[in-house]
Order: C-alpha cells, then structure tokens, then sequence
C-alpha cells in the first residue's frame, strides 16, 4: 500500500495554487487598479471571522445530532440544502458588506474590492485546500516510508478508524483527483473577487444597495451544486465542477459589466 509519486506532485502542485494565484493575482492588479494591502487582510481577517467563526457557531447549534447521532435537517434535503447554501451566502456577503463599510473612508475605488476578493478568497483557498493538501503530503511521505504504522499503533477507537479511512483514501484516489481542487480553488476565487465587486458598488454606489442582497442569492445558487453532491442528488464530481466553473465564468463577466457600467463617479456618493 503506498501513494504514488504522480499524487503527491499533484497534491504539491494543488497546494501551491492556494497560495500562488491570490498573491500572484494581487500583484498583478496592484498598480492598474490601485490596490492597497490592509483591504486583502480585511477580507482574510473577515472570512475568517464570519465564514469560520460566526457561521460555525450557528451550524454548531442548528446541525447538532441527537443522541441516536442524526440531524433533524438533513430528513429534509430541501431545507437542509437551502440552509447550507443561503448560510454561507447570508455570512460571508454580511462581511463583505460591513468591511466596505468600515473601508470606504480611507479606501476608494474598485481596487478595494479587489483586494479584499483576494484576501477573502485567498484564505479560503489556503486553508481548506493548501493545509489539506500538505497534510495529505505528510501523510503520503509516511505511508511511502513504512512510518505510518507508529502513528496508527498509538491511536484507538474513531480516532483510528478514521485514520485508516484517510489513509485508504490517499492511497486509493486516482492522482488527478488532486488537481481537481486545485482547479476549483481557481474558479472560486474568481467567484469570491467577483461577489467582492458586486457588494463594494452596493456599498459605494447611490442606488445599488440591492446588488447585496443579489449578492447573497448569487453565492447561495452557487454553493447549490455542492449541497447537491452532499445530499446524493449529484454524484459525479466533474458535474458539480463543470457547473461551478461555468458559475465563474458567468459571474466574472457580470461582475465586468457591472463595473464597466457604474465604475464612473462610483467612489464616495452614498451620503453618510
């Protein structure tokens, strides 16, 4: 049993565009659109706070199992997927919002929404798939060496048996698995740069104020394909990223058309 050479680099190579497109993406659009750092750490700082922090809490409360280990909101698909998806969407589109708020005295022009895009989509991407997949290095390094078998000798229980399922699941994924994160990563940030642009003209624009709540339907439709694998409804991973890339591609050229529309006079018009 053993991970191979090609799944690691793929995991390495997945890891790398966590972390490489956001900051390759920030300093290629740092002087045509003015970007500044502290909106990218805003948006790092928000996501953090509202999507891994806020939201959890509340899933902590309303998906918490029985004693029997079930959760009453998944006996409905319906409800269960809309919860997901207008959660994620109501929380991370309220950090958006408030950050703009907090930023549009010191911070003006598109560049800001920009910047804060990549921050909130960078940490994302960092964290959900550039950890993941140096643990999954760790891992597969250990498993190659033979050293696995201490770790797992000193675990018992779920623990263990958890352990072991990951450790099947490395060593019996196909290798180009690993790039498929990766490639989502791409897509959703350009998905979060895109919902960045559209709240930062809600924020900035007289009369615009309901691109928010927009904001926060687009990103509920698109976590849908992923609710819908979670629920059995799609179970063909190349499906669900076919359909979210496409969601990228479309919401990028909204976010263009909205900026090319209302960029002029777009900064400082909403009275205090």
């Amino acid at each position: 049993m053993s991970v191979s050479i090609l799944s690691i680099l793929f995991m390495a190579i997945s890891a790398v565009i966590s972390v490489g497109v956001p900051i390759a993406l920030f300093l290629f659009w740092r002087k045509r659109f003015d970007m500044n750092i502290v909106p990218l750490l805003v948006g790092l700082a928000a996501f953090v706070l509202f999507a891994l922090g806020l939201e959890q809490m509340l899933h902590a409360v309303v998906l918490r199992p029985d004693a029997a280990g079930n959760i009453a909101l998944r006996s409905n698909p319906i409800l269960y997927m809309a919860y997901g998806c207008f959660a994620a969407g109501i929380f991370e589109e309220s950090a958006r919002f408030l950050s703009f708020k907090l930023l549009k005295k010191k911070f003006h022009g598109v560049g800001t929404g920009l910047s804060y895009g990549i921050g909130h989509g960078g940490v994302e991407a960092g964290l959900l798939l550039g950890m993941t997949m140096i643990n999954n290095i760790v891992l597969a390094v250990m498993i190659n060496s033979g050293t696995i078998d201490a770790v797992k000798n000193a675990l018992q229980g779920t623990a263990a048996a958890q352990f072991d399922t990951q450790i099947t699941a490395l060593t019996t994924t196909q290798p180009y698995m690993f790039l498929v994160g990766g490639a989502e990563r791409i897509f959703a940030l350009a998905i979060q740069i895109s919902l960045s642009v559209l709240v930062w003209y809600a924020v900035n624009k007289t009369g615009k104020g309901w691109l928010f709540p927009a904001a926060i339907a687009l990103h509920a439709l698109i976590d849908a394909p992923a609710a819908l694998m979670q629920t059995g409804v799609l179970n063909n991973v190349f499906v669900v990223e076919g359909i979210v890339f496409a969601c990228a591609v479309l919401i990028s050229l909204l976010a263009v058309f909205t900026h090319r529309k209302l960029k002029e006079n777009s900064v400082a018009v909403i009275p205090e």
